[in-house]
């Protein structure tokens, strides 16, 4: 079996019979991947907290030939969410919501380094303290964006055109310092919530779990 080490975005993990888990993850050059990490559930020791939704870090897998799981040997964290400044729960609560989205539109094994690249300066930008709800936004526009179906809102407000005007030229670092109220980041929020359901097909759980929390 090929061993293979690439830069990966950690998307979700799910349990597999009582030691092993499933990792999916987003590599930069070989696209999204789902392997089995032995014994990951038994022994902490081993991956830690390198699992967490929308880690970055060195990901080495085997692959055989006509599988569709590869088998993951180690994850190296580089970035993390758990790195997201104390006191910050509402970053914390859109780690999976971001996970979720890129796991939504990223195929299997179809490369795509700048959805990767999104990802990751995400995260780099939660963990220096940028504002989430900015930033959320900014990531929903060039998801859309990039996935070639972002449509403009001709009743968009003025505030809102203007937002996604900065969100163009800007980067994650920057979107925290662009102005924009409350109310105009609720706008955008309800104009992509449609856009992403409408694309996806469906509601994402971890957008309905945001909802939730702040009720």
């Amino acid at each position: 079996m090929p061993l293979f080490t690439a830069d990966a975005l950690i998307l979700r993990t799910y349990s597999l019979g009582e030691s092993d888990r499933i990792i999916v993850f987003l590599t930069r050059d070989r696209g999204k991947k789902r392997g089995v990490a032995k014994n990951a559930r038994q022994s902490r020791r081993r991956f830690g907290g390198a699992l967490e939704p929308m880690t970055c870090g060195r990901v080495t897998y085997r692959e055989r030939e006509r599988r569709d799981l590869v088998f993951v040997e180690d994850v190296a964290p580089t970035q993390s969410p758990l790195r997201i400044p104390a006191g910050a729960g509402e970053a914390l609560g859109h780690v999976e919501y971001f996970a979720e989205l890129i796991d939504e539109w990223a195929p299997e094994n179809d490369p795509n380094e700048t959805l990767f690249r999104l990802g990751a300066s995400v995260v780099d930008a939660l963990a220096t303290g940028v504002a989430v709800e900015p930033l959320a936004r900014y990531f929903e526009y060039w998801l859309l964006r990039l996935q070639g179906v972002y449509e403009p809102d001709v009743r968009a407000s003025a505030g809102a055109r203007a937002f996604l005007e900065a969100a163009r030229t800007s980067s994650p670092f920057g979107v925290g310092d662009v102005p924009v109220s409350p109310a105009v980041l609720a706008e955008l929020e309800a104009s992509h919530r449609v856009k992403i359901a409408m694309h996806l097909e469906k509601d994402l759980k971890s957008a309905r779990v945001l909802r939730d929390m702040r009720r």
